[in-house]
């Protein structure tokens, strides 16, 4: 575990700990010992979400801009090549 040059967080050396040392150890005693060593890895930087934009709502100012009427065919479909 020491000198393998990976950085480890509080979570994964609890687990390393635990299964390379057989040691029975909270994550949160780990968390501890690491922030009194002062050996913790930075936290991530979040970053807010980007605003959404809702859809515009335009004005419909003549008869053809909307139309409602749909027409289905129900007879047989036919490909033509």
């Amino acid at each position: 575990m020491t000198g393998d040059g990976y950085p480890y967080g509080y979570k994964k050396l609890t687990t390393c700990l635990q299964e390379d040392y057989k040691l029975v150890i909270n994550h949160k005693k780990v968390y501890r010992l690491c922030k009194e060593l002062d050996i913790l890895r930075p936290k991530r930087k979040t970053y807010p979400n980007r605003p959404r934009k809702l859809a515009k709502r335009e004005k419909i100012t003549g008869s053809n801009q909307l139309s409602t009427d749909y027409q289905i065919s129900l007879g047989s479909p036919h490909i033509s090549c």
